[in-house]
């Protein structure tokens, strides 16, 4: 609060011209007032032209207007105090007063019920999630060294936000350090207990974990630079072959117990990775040789998983944004583009997040025969019924209830359209849309540079012209197989870096050599599982929340200082039970990661064995049913199924723990589905 009325007064100070020690000219003025005040005393003409000579000088100070700023400024102060004031409430008031308990944790409680840690632990935090503290920096990150630029406070990114968007950018031909620049992940626990202050990611878990018997000696933190493609974690931090060594002394000092692992987010497709390479001869591997997964490994608990991607990252690369970004974008038309304030908020966004590999690792996977065609998609015909709290509400397999196909959309949605040009083509059969031409689109790139001249940030698209954005929005409709060919279009550099260490096909042949490459080792459906029939993998995720599937675009406003020249159109709706708002059509899943990408792996392709699961390595499927939390006490809920909210999830927390402590899948209950996990992967056609 302090905090916001000082920037007010910041905002606001006027400079004042200091005076010499006129007393003089202070009496006068105060013989001004004093004449004004008594309007009955007559004055002689000398006087009033005295005090009309002084009016001149010394001419009263105007009243300032009410601004827009003071509004926000008042009404956050509003917000700030009412929330305080519910805090400091909410403590006060007596534990045992009704809606006031505080609901036991899942670690007492089995604690309690004589559950004991067993297995050591190692969590693998995900993009974004994990800190990021400078070693070593330009002149203008004076006083930072060691401190946190990602994660914590982001105070920097408000004292000198160029300086740290300078310093959290990587190289964009190496995708490694720029020269003159060290930033390296934060190690221990610390990494990713909470994101900031007050909102966590692992703390709640962890502090479950210790509630059984879990510490130092058997708890770890993988943490890793989650910007850098997987492969150069290892080149440039060795990340990998630490994992490997602490999983090694974690395996020995704990009684020869195997480890359970816990990824969660892009960390599952990281730690996939990793059970390639640690089987792998050096020097592209860490020379464990085969059978060390099944030796050192007993669980593979992947929290929200990203196996096949999310089409979310398609609209980062393209054009800076989500649902969220535009959202804001329509409610404050012109304040992230304003040339007036000169924030170019999406520019530098989009130069900072094409440099980053890692986004590149979650573009969809599979292409049309996961993803869906321009006529097909396997989420064809779900129930689409959003509810007041923008949520899907089902039950525990019910996916082919008479209850659910009564709210199936009338018209099927063509999901497999990931990004369509207007509203009417993201619906249109195929047969009336223009097909892409991918080599024409790739060879006939111009390169005239047209908004350098008034825009201080630049971006790829300042290399291209008109006429390429206009061919771009006259392709009409792309699918997962055409976004790539129009990444390598818009993005060159990005994709071609990126691309050197990942893949986003489907293997025809495991057994080609040209698997054992490491651009392959993080593509579920381009690598088979370790040798290790003992283990276990789960799939643990949230579902009922509308979930980012598909979106219709349109070309920004004819300016030459618009960068970016695509933007998500808001304006486009579907009808009441439609899935299409405000230009994103949206499927089942825990708001960032679709069901289809991380349940069907678990559902289908390393259901038994396969020519992905050769050892025939158990799967489960664990969801967990989306539910807000009904007041503002309960923070961000007990029950959520939301991405990262889900670390909160009491009914998660209890499986891991349960896992942790011993237990197979069998044994806390198996599958556990809500979603139609299992209708969408029997829709899809491939090859096990």
């Amino acid at each position: 609060m302090a905090s916001i009325l000082r920037f007010r007064k910041l905002c606001y100070a006027v400079p004042l011209k200091l005076q010499s020690f006129e007393f003089s000219k202070v009496d006068q003025k105060q013989k001004l007032d004093k004449k004004e005040e008594d309007a009955n005393v007559f004055l002689p003409a000398q006087d009033l032209l005295e005090v009309d000579d002084q009016k001149k000088k010394y001419p009263k100070k105007q009243q300032r207007k009410w601004r827009c700023i003071d509004s926000c400024c008042w009404a956050i102060g509003y917000l700030c105090t009412t929330w305080w004031l519910l805090f400091f409430l909410y403590h006060c008031f007596p534990a045992t007063m009704p809606g006031f308990q505080v609901p036991e944790s899942p670690g007492v409680r089995l604690k309690r019920d004589g559950l004991n840690a067993l297995h050591p632990v190692v969590l693998v935090p995900g993009i974004v999630t994990g800190g990021l503290e400078l070693w070593e920096g330009r002149p203008c990150s004076e006083g930072l060294f060691r401190k946190r630029l990602w994660g914590g406070s982001f105070t920097e990114i408000f004292k000198r936000p160029l300086c740290w968007l300078e310093h959290l950018s990587l190289h964009h031909e190496t995708g490694l350090d720029p020269p003159g620049i060290r930033v390296r992940a934060v190690p221990g626990l610390v990494a990713a207990d909470y994101f900031a202050p007050g909102y966590f990611v692992w703390a709640v878990l962890i502090e479950n974990l210790a509630k059984i018997g879990y510490e130092g000696k058997n708890l770890y933190m993988a943490s890793y630079d989650w910007r850098l493609s997987f492969q150069n974690t290892e080149i440039r931090d060795q990340a990998l072959s630490r994992l490997k060594s602490k999983i090694e002394l974690l395996y020995v000092t704990n009684d020869y117990k195997k480890v359970v692992v816990v990824p969660h987010s892009m960390g599952v497709i990281y730690f996939l990775h990793f059970l390639k390479w640690v089987e792998t001869p050096p020097p592209m591997g860490g020379g464990g040789g085969p059978g060390w997964c099944a030796k050192h490994i007993k669980s593979v608990v992947n929290i929200g998983p990203a196996f096949l991607g999310v089409p979310k990252a398609v609209s980062s690369l393209f054009s800076a944004e989500g649902k969220d970004v535009a959202y804001l974008r329509a409610m404050a038309p012109g304040l992230l583009d304003s040339e007036i304030l000169g924030l170019q908020t999406l520019e530098h966004v989009l130069r900072l997040s094409r440099t980053w590999d890692s986004v590149v690792s979650l573009l969809p996977k599979g292409g049309e025969t996961i993803w869906g065609d321009l006529d097909w998609s396997p989420e064809e015909g779900h129930a689409c019924q959003l509810v007041k709290k923008g949520s899907f509400q089902c039950s525990p397999n019910d996916n082919y209830t008479d209850a659910m196909r009564g709210f199936q959309i009338k018209e099927t949605e063509k999901y497999g359209r990931i990004i369509s040009f207007g509203k009417e083509e993201s619906q249109l059969p195929s047969s009336q849309i223009p097909i892409l031409n991918s080599k024409e689109l790739l060879h006939g790139s111009a390169t005239e540079t047209v908004n350098s001249s008034c825009r201080g940030v630049w971006t790829e698209y300042d290399e291209m012209d008109r006429e390429s954005f206009r061919k771009i929005a006259e392709n009409k409709v792309y699918t997962s197989k055409t976004i790539l060919d129009l990444l390598r279009f818009v993005a060159p550099k990005t994709m071609q870096r990126a691309e050197t260490h990942f893949s986003h096909g489907i293997a025809d042949n495991l057994d080609d050599p040209k698997y054992e490459h490491y651009k392959y080792w993080s593509n579920p459906l381009e690598t088979k599982l370790p040798d290790a029939p003992d283990m276990e993998i789960y799939c643990l995720y949230g579902v009922g929340i509308p979930t980012e599937r598909s979106y219709v675009y349109k070309l920004s406003p004819n300016d030459k200082c618009k960068s970016i020249p695509f933007r998500i159109d808001t304006s486009a709706d579907g009808d009441q039970n439609s899935c299409l708002k405000g230009g994103v059509y949206f499927v089942d899943g825990d708001e960032s990661v679709p069901v289809l990408s991380a349940g069907f792996m678990c559902a289908k392709v390393w259901r038994g064995r396969t020519r992905f699961n050769p050892s025939g390595t158990a799967t489960y499927i664990r969801e967990y049913q989306h539910k807000p939390p009904a007041s503002l006490l309960e923070g961000r809920g007990l029950e959520s199924g939301a991405h990262v909210d889900i670390m909160g999830n009491v009914a998660l927390i209890e499986d891991v723990l349960r896992v942790a402590a011993g237990a197979s899948g069998s044994e806390i209950g198996g599958d556990r589905i809500y979603s139609d996990i299992l209708r969408i992967s029997e829709r899809i056609n491939l090859r096990l």
